[in-house]
């Protein structure tokens, strides 16, 4: 395989890093067209740094405009992606390099979250210089840092998709009077649970964002759920669909873990966060609550992710990638290096890699969901759950306390508390 010989001051390797997101294959498209047209080779390295991290150069394709041409439509990525992570340990960043530098590559593209523009800058470093580095934001999640509220690419489609599904739950929800409960991905943040409620008009979201303090009690996660609930059937209902963000059960207080029977312990005695399912531990928790007043109902619980990452993606998302993957090869004409490509009002916004450092974790910030601002009152609004006005109309109040077979005072006394959370 000839790897560009001709031009060895003008090679591009492409490297997807990460979980799949829609819209991957528009920057790869994208990208390789503009290099191609301006002279460059370019080569898609197959699944993420998984190979260059142990120095195999073998699983590399020498990319055409003929390959790449149509994939914009599709989902998922033509050079697969994985989530090795070559900073985990210094040899296999240097191994990276070496394996870059042998096949003559001098500028790499890299697409994916957090974690893959670590490794970018941390691979730009340690060549100091001889291989310069861009990388394109990519997650569902959209907690990447971008100006001015700017979505990563993926999260508009996810969002999308995962709407419709929801639609079509909220409908069956409806349909039999049960209640399903949807744990949706999100890694840290609520970007799409948020996205997915407010879109779909889901009965309620929850979000780790509400519990800025500390870990978050299952028990009070299960507080606003119970109210929830009870307030719908003091409104005549008996469905609905509740969306929790993944992102809860890393913060869950693991004492409190441990009570319930569910978890799992390594071999060093710590618990297995991983390994827990969150919408299985609340659903069982809500189940024996409302068998304790005598009640039982079906909650149905359900994780949506998966089904979004490699969806075709949106009209928005092609669009989008195709901006982005074209302002990635243009910075790399331009001389630039070390950045995150960002398109802010339709110009191309380079952001310094080493601008975005936490210099508190030693990796990339991280964007989170802002609780205060309007964008999230506005999601309030909209859902089903216990506030402050609930326990002043004295109407609605002795409603609430016959669903929870309790008097108005108790059930103030009891879960007054979420209101002030608000």
């Amino acid at each position: 395989m000839l790897f560009g010989k001709d031009a060895k001051d003008k090679i591009l390797a492409i490297v997807v890093g990460g979980g799949p997101a829609p819209g991957i294959n528009g920057v790869i498209s994208s990208a390789t067209i503009e290099a191609i047209n301006d002279g460059w080779t370019v080569f898609g390295v197959y699944d993420g740094f998984k190979w260059l991290a142990d120095g195999d150069i073998g699983q590399v394709k020498q990319l055409a405009i003929a390959d790449v041409s149509r994939i914009h439509f599709n989902g998922g990525s033509i050079i697969r992606t994985s989530r090795a992570n070559p900073t985990k340990k210094p040899e296999q960043v240097e191994m990276v390099v070496r394996a870059l530098e042998e096949l003559g590559v001098t500028a790499l593209l890299t697409i994916g979250g957090d974690d893959t523009a670590f490794s970018a800058w941390t691979v730009e470093q340690r060549s100091a210089g001889r291989v310069r580095v861009v990388h394109v934001p990519k997650t569902i999640d959209n907690d990447l840092p971008l100006p001015g509220g700017v979505s990563t690419f993926g999260f508009q489609t996810a969002r999308h998709v995962g709407t419709n599904i929801i639609r079509n739950i909220m409908e069956d929800a409806m349909t039999t009077g049960r209640w399903y409960l949807i744990t949706a991905m999100g890694r840290k943040t609520g970007h799409l649970t948020l996205g997915i409620c407010k879109a779909a008009g889901a009965t309620l979201a929850i979000i780790s964002e509400e519990f800025p303090a500390g870990p978050v009690r299952l028990s009070h996660l299960c507080d606003i759920l119970e109210c929830s609930i009870l307030k719908r059937k003091a409104m005549g209902r008996n469905d609905g669909v509740a969306i929790l963000a993944e992102g809860i059960l890393e913060r869950l207080d693991p004492e409190e873990l441990k009570k319930t029977g569910h978890v799992e312990y390594d071999d060093f005695g710590n618990l297995r966060l991983r390994e827990l399912d969150l919408g299985k531990l609340v659903r069982d928790e809500l189940r024996r609550r409302f068998a304790e007043r005598g009640e039982s109902f079906t909650i149905i619980d359900k994780e949506v992710g998966y089904e979004l990452r490699c969806a075709p993606p949106i009209p928005f998302d092609i669009a989008y990638t195709r901006e982005l993957g074209f302002g990635a090869v243009k910075f790399l004409r331009q001389g630039g290096s070390g950045a995150m490509i960002c398109i802010v009002e339709g110009k191309l916004y380079p952001i310094p890699l080493a601008h975005l450092m936490d210099h508190t974790t030693g990796r990339i910030s991280l964007r989170y969901v802002d609780c205060r601002a309007e964008t999230y009152e506005v999601a309030r609004r909209y859902m089903i759950r216990l506030n402050a006005g609930d326990l002043g109309d004295a109407a609605l109040l002795e409603k609430l306390a016959a669903a929870a077979k309790s008097t108005p005072e108790e059930f103030r006394n009891r879960y007054g508390y979420l209101v002030q959370t608000v």
